[in-house]
């Protein structure tokens, strides 16, 4: 859904410009509390933030909203994105919120909503949520006697850190692993570590030192470049990257290369496979993945559906279909027997599985096939739409007829960032590369 407020993934821009201001956020904490009131017993939210200055003001002020319609709110302090979805589960909550603006600089933020079974809200949900924030609200408040409590919550650190270790079976150790973790400065900079150093890695930190305004600045999954160095100067077995809100995941060799979510999903598609997991002989994955991810699982007998970019189209075409994996190139990756949505920290813990089971160097462990030449380039746009424009469009056709079949060529307006994706991929680079610049100059000057 793409309305006034919601994205492709919550609520998100710049933090104190519209939407992402105080009084907003307030709407959206009581139009989503009575969206979500459906009996007589105490309601209640669960809310988890990433390491945002802004988190601080987006907290408070989603508290009051909630308080005023009468829920009761649970406050994590600083928590991956999968942790809040989980607890929302596991606590019975009515609803879960998270704060952040995933891999985005700090000057961003945002709020995702979890429904009581832990999944992104409905397109549905969201637009009663809309209606509600534009609506007459002071008629809709509790009365004094029935306004919500608000309370921190200790111990949901260690809820989280087993949970991701009870997603391995019992008698695997990462013992003799030497592990380089880099948390962007994010949500995950406490439970990431300490859950890899309990099951027995050797665990070297990267990115754990957050102050509000360094939230994956030059570190984190958007920037590997990092903990690649750090891999190689620690001379380490494996690094993970964190992004923001530890939602997604990026991995690099012992060599400091980058290991994509395309590759990391083969490892984790054929393991399964192998040891008789997957749901459905297939996984799941969006219009972005390679093309050599899907002629690899092709080649396994595993079937590839796509979907739109973003991970709640991945999560509800999994259920609707099911399939128990699923993610998208960038790294989010869905293992649905475990979560409802994706965690970098237990997708980077499978793959660590499957690394010691091996004892094979994650250079031949995750490359699992050549990735067929791929070109990404973003425009950013003004108040234009230029894909509306005839000629673009026609451009876009013409591009996809040089490749005959080839290969693909996807143009789409990002649901976080007022950017337009231009990405072809094939065998021919040359052919792609030129593809992707055209295009990108036709859709430049139509977005000026």
């Amino acid at each position: 859904m793409a309305g006034k407020y919601f994205g492709t993934d919550g609520i998100r821009g710049r933090a104190n410009r519209f939407p992402i201001t105080p009084d907003v956020a307030m709407k959206v904490g009581m139009s989503a509390g009575l969206v979500f009131r459906n009996g007589e017993y105490r309601h209640r939210v669960v809310i988890g933030k990433d390491t945002r200055l802004s988190s601080y003001m987006i907290e408070n002020a989603l508290t009051s909203g909630f308080l005023s319609v009468g829920m009761d709110v649970l406050l994590t302090g600083p928590m991956p994105t999968p942790a809040v979805a989980m607890l929302t589960r596991s606590m019975r909550c009515d609803l879960g919120v998270m704060i952040s603006a995933s891999h985005n600089p700090y000057e961003d933020n945002g709020i995702k909503l979890f429904g009581p079974d832990g999944h992104k809200l409905s397109d549905a949900h969201e637009a009663e949520i809309e209606r509600l924030i534009d609506s007459d609200l002071g008629s809709r408040l509790a009365g004094a006697a029935e306004l919500g409590r608000a309370r921190r919550i200790d111990g949901v650190q260690d809820r989280y850190i087993e949970f991701a270790k009870r997603t391995l079976p019992r008698n695997l150790s990462l013992e003799g692993l030497r592990v380089v973790i880099d948390c962007a400065n994010g949500a995950a900079y406490k439970v990431a570590p300490e859950a890899l150093w309990e099951l027995g890695a050797e665990v070297i930190q990267v990115g754990v030192d957050p102050n509000g305004l360094n939230i994956n600045r030059e570190v984190g999954s958007t920037a590997p470049a990092a903990l690649a160095a750090k891999v190689r100067e620690m001379r380490a077995d494996m690094g993970i990257a964190l992004d923001g809100d530890a939602d997604r995941v990026l991995v690099t060799d012992e060599k400091g290369h980058i290991v994509d979510g395309d590759q990391l999903m083969a490892v984790i598609a054929q393991s399964w496979a192998e040891e008789g997991r997957l749901a459905k002989p297939g996984i799941v994955v969006t219009v972005m993945s390679n093309l050599g991810l899907e002629r690899y699982l092709s080649g396994l007998g595993l079937a590839t559906v796509r979907t739109p970019v973003g991970d709640r189209y991945v999560a509800e075409a999994m259920r609707e279909q099911g399939y128990n994996l699923g993610g998208e190139q960038s790294g989010h990756i869905i293992l649905s027997d475990f979560t409802t949505t994706g965690d970098g920290l237990v997708a980077a813990l499978q793959v660590l599985a499957v690394v010691k089971k091996s004892g094979r160097p994650v250079s031949e462990v995750c490359h699992r096939f050549d990735a067929v030449p791929q070109v990404l380039k973003s425009v950013r746009t003004g108040r234009g739409k230029p894909l509306d424009n005839g000629h673009v469009r026609d451009m876009i056709e013409a591009a996809s007829g040089k490749l005959d079949g080839r290969g693909r060529v996807l143009v789409r307006a990002s649901g976080t960032e007022p950017v337009i994706r231009v990405m072809a991929e094939g065998d021919d680079a040359a052919m792609i590369t030129a593809i992707v610049d055209d295009l990108v100059a036709v859709i430049t000057e139509a977005a000026a």
